[in-house]
């Protein structure tokens, strides 16, 4: 994972590639994984930072979909039960069981939301977690102690999964690169190259340096999420009618950061019913408490989409209806919107919270392959499904996908046969390090060499300087935005925090960079404006 040895691999490369993929979130980081794991020759490109788009803005859950078995759809929920516990097996350091509790506060309710978990359990089939089970009054305000005991009648306790997205993202680049393939952050692509109506190749520019390389290739597939329809744009010998073209529909949803106190134990809770039928969560994450999200069709796509107030207020509004305390806009710690790239007919009366979150694959006449929709839980699927359709599109020799029982970058050894999938995990802030999995003691020893190392950022953020040196030299973190948005979580669970530690990452940045002091000066603006958008008004 350096950008550099990245750059002069493609630049000493003359043959053709065999699979180029557009776009380093979680799709195409699945897709170019799978295809180098295959022996296909692959290289990803992406624009801007891996994750850095809706992929880093996720529930932080790798889950089957409760809302989703109650709309009806089994067997995406199947599939993506699955994939939750294939994944939880492939990267144990990141993705973890997290016990979940639905409460009650209708008479017969818990028997009711008891009878769908026990199907969301039996879906799961072997990869299955803990198995649900009926709570009382008081075992559901055990679990959660600031949750309104007046009227509640009980509740049930599940097990789903929990993980961090963007560590995720960059154990995907991380093992793409030891498979051989080529993973390129900030490096666009700004051109698709056409012989005889079909796309042979790609133009990217380096951002940081401003030149221009090209890449030929035998399939290109686009993974730009809510972006897919920009990279489309380019396809200028695409015939297909507009009308039978992919439809993206971006839908936000928002999340809030709240101090730990407000769900102080280690269960989540899932809010079952809310004004727009919609279901909520409130998670404990990295020492804070995560809540979300809305589902919100937009018009706009931008890469830095802002929470609106309403959306504020709603989340609010729900939290007060079942949290003893009812939290303002002066507890947010931080708030985040992604854009989910759905798949479906925009239409002004449609509900977003009704498309399905299920992916599809479209081929352009000029053989592009497209894949819009699906979620980060079964981003493995997708991945797979996409390099068999690009695999015949670039008439490569055919072979079976390696993903699914491929442990990540990271990963401890694999659990003996027969053990548990899944098991609670206990309050994060015991070993913040742990998201390194097998790199966690070369981070420590890293911390031993240099007594600044071993120093925290700032005293309300878990993380060390030795973390910011690793993300830089290990992880082809390229500004103060990489390292504390998406190597770290500062921005996302203290944005006032993470902007106090600015000054302090882009001076280790600039010395290992070496870059000067106007580049330094830049990095320190940039976040700190940046932290303005994850700040309520």
């Amino acid at each position: 994972m350096n950008r550099q040895s990245m750059l002069a691999r493609l630049a000493a490369y003359e043959d053709i590639w065999d699979i180029v993929v557009i776009g380093g979130g979680a799709t195409g980081l699945g897709t170019a994984l799978d295809a180098a794991a295959r022996g296909y020759r692959t290289v990803l490109l992406e624009a801007h930072d891996f994750a850095k788009g809706t992929s880093s803005r996720s529930t932080k859950l790798i889950h089957g979909g409760v809302r989703y078995l109650r709309q009806g759809q089994i067997k995406m929920v199947r599939e993506s039960l699955h994939e939750r516990g294939r994944l939880q097996r492939n990267a144990p350091h990141i993705v973890h069981s997290r016990q979940f509790v639905i409460p009650s506060y209708q008479f017969g309710g818990r028997y009711y939301y008891y009878a769908g978990m026990k199907a969301y359990d039996l879906l799961a089939g072997s990869l299955g977690f803990e198995p649900s089970q009926l709570l009382n009054s008081q075992q559901t305000l055990q679990r959660l102690p600031t949750l309104k005991p007046a009227g509640l009648r009980g509740g049930v306790a599940y097990a789903d999964g929990q993980f961090d997205d963007s560590r995720l993202a960059i154990a995907l680049a991380q093992t793409l690169v030891e498979k051989g393939g080529i993973a390129l952050n900030y490096a666009p692509v700004v051109k698709l190259l056409v012989a005889s109506g079909r796309t042979n190749g790609v133009i990217a520019r380096d951002s940081e340096s401003g030149q221009e390389f090209e890449l030929k290739t035998r399939a290109v597939v686009n993974a730009t999420g809510v972006f897919a329809e920009s990279l489309m744009s380019l396809d200028h010998a695409d015939e297909t009618p507009i009308q039978q073209r992919p439809q993206i529909v971006a839908s936000q949803g928002t999340h809030i950061v709240l101090p730990r106190e407000f769900l102080p134990g280690n269960s989540a809770m899932l809010i079952p019913h809310t004004d727009d039928a919609r279901v909520l969560f409130a998670i404990p994450w990295h020492g804070r408490t995560l809540f979300g999200t809305t589902d919100n069709q937009v018009e706009h796509v931008s890469l830095e989409p802002r929470p609106l107030s309403h959306e504020i207020d709603y989340l609010l509004e729900h939290a007060g209806r079942f949290l003893t305390q009812q939290p303002q806009r002066s507890d947010i710690l931080s708030m985040f919107a992604g854009l989910r790239p759905l798949v479906g007919k925009s239409r002004d009366s449609q509900s977003t919270a009704k498309l399905s979150r299920e992916h599809e694959i479209r081929t352009s006449t000029s053989g592009v392959v497209t894949v819009i929709g699906g979620k980060w839980t079964t981003y493995r699927k997708m991945g797979q499904d996409v390099v068999d359709v690009a695999a015949k599109i670039g008439n490569l020799p055919i072979r079976k996908s390696q993903t699914s029982q491929l442990q990540l970058h990271g990963a401890p050894k694999p659990p003996s046969p027969g053990s548990s999938c899944g098991h609670f995990q206990a309050e994060e802030k015991e070993d913040p390090l742990s998201v390194y999995g097998t790199n966690r003691n070369a981070l420590l020893e890293l911390a031993e060499r240099d007594a600044q190392y071993a120093t925290r950022l700032t005293a309300n953020l878990p993380y060390l300087i030795a973390q910011v040196v690793w993300a830089v030299e290990r992880e082809m973190a390229r500004t103060v935005e990489d390292v504390l948005a998406r190597r770290l979580r500062a921005l996302l669970l203290d944005a006032r925090g993470s902007a106090l530690a600015a000054e302090t990452v882009a001076s280790v940045m600039q010395s290992i960079m070496q870059q000067d002091d106007s580049w330094r000066r830049s990095q320190v603006d940039a976040f700190c404006e940046l932290t303005n958008n994850y700040l309520p008004k």
